[in-house]
């Protein structure tokens, strides 16, 4: 049963996925034949797990901090923040982190400090950041103080930091809006 929740959970997260609708043959009745009460209790192999390395966010081309060293630099720097906060089980981060091979992330990122966190390990840090909800991936830009420029974010109703996990523009247009406010502060 556990292998069978599981399998429906990671089933859900996946791209374009619906999302899983109880099934009630999944119960065993009293008219269950003993070969499938048996099958239910056999360990099955474990479902397979979301491959942690899928995720791809061009560790050689970004300077990727970790936020107290990133937030320390930015002070030093004087230069904004990008703030992106991820999971490893989450397939649109897998999606969103190829984003960052696009040249021409490579190249505004260098008026940025880059911060990547994975939200499960830096809770703490994840929900100071979460005003519209703990989803991921989120993006945010700070000022170099580390302050949030608030009104800096995806140009969508809901999920305000949650920019186009496929398309670099969407990125690219919330780095420029940063980039003009830190420089009018």
């Amino acid at each position: 049963m556990v292998v069978a929740f599981v399998a429906l959970l990671y089933a859900s997260c996946a791209d374009n996925a619906p999302s899983p609708k109880p099934d009630a043959r999944a119960t065993p009745t009293a008219n269950t034949t003993t070969a499938a009460t048996s099958a239910l209790k056999t360990p099955a192999a474990p479902a397979t797990a979301p491959n942690a390395r899928a995720e791809d966010w061009n560790d050689a081309q970004i300077a990727w901090q970790s936020y107290d060293a990133g937030i320390s630099r930015a002070k030093i720097d004087n230069k904004p923040v990008c703030l992106v906060f991820f999971t490893h089980w989450c397939p649109h981060c897998r999606n969103y982190s190829k984003v960052f091979s696009d040249p021409r992330i490579v190249a505004r990122a260098k008026d940025f400090v880059m911060i990547r966190l994975n939200a499960d390990d830096e809770a703490a840090i994840s929900k100071a950041h979460s005003p519209d909800g703990a989803y991921v991936p989120r993006t945010f830009f700070l000022a170099s103080d580390g302050k949030v420029l608030a009104d800096v974010h995806a140009p969508r109703p809901q999920y305000v930091h949650f920019y186009d996990e496929h398309n670099p523009e969407s990125l690219l247009g919330g780095m420029e809006e940063a980039l003009r406010k830190v420089r009018a502060m």
